[in-house]
């Protein structure tokens, strides 16, 4: 279940990360297309799952106030020295956005769905770092005073991925907010 950042705000932070794509100790960047803030992974679910699912996240979704958002800054998780992921910040609606991803867990739960057992964070993942690899856990400060569009948020999604050498995503349904 996620939240996509609009066409503008995609493209600016593309654009700001164009000279650090290329740069050592980089990560393997995202494509701008697979971009989304994840606010519940989920993993397989079965089919039997779903229709329960989608009908206990109606109402989590439309207990959410309307809210706005902006990617700000970035950061990473795992150490300087050993950077995993390299991330796009949020500012805006965020304590919103938490508890939307709270109540989409508790939805999830309720149906006996298997959720992560750690708090959210609200994110955009641009890029992982290999194990092994040279990396430079200082590039995100080079993106620290990046602020993106404002953005309205107007809808939550449930994706299916399909894995491979490229991930696809596909388009379950979805549910307004606000």
């Amino acid at each position: 279940m996620a939240v996509d950042p609009p066409p503008d705000a995609v493209a600016e932070l593309d654009s700001a990360l164009q000279p650090l794509r290329a740069a050592p100790g980089a990560p393997r960047w995202t494509p701008p297309s697979r971009w989304h803030l994840t606010l519940l992974f989920l993993g397989d679910v079965p089919a039997t799952a779903l229709g329960p699912f989608t009908d206990a996240v109606a109402p989590a979704v439309a207990a959410t106030p309307p809210m706005s958002l902006q990617l700000a800054g970035a950061g990473r998780f795992g150490s300087r020295r050993r950077p995993t992921v390299c991330w796009a910040g949020l500012s805006g609606d965020v304590a919103e956005l938490t508890a939307l991803a709270l109540r989409l867990a508790t939805a999830a739960r309720a149906v006996g769905l298997p959720v992560e057992d750690r708090p959210f964070r609200a994110h955009l993942t641009l890029g992982r770092w290999r194990a092994g690899r040279d990396a430079d856990g200082d590039l995100p400060d080079r993106l620290a005073g990046h602020r993106g569009p404002v953005w309205p948020v107007t809808e939550v999604v449930l994706w299916r991925s399909h894995l491979g050498s490229e991930p696809t995503y596909e388009r379950v349904t979805a549910w307004p907010v606000g």
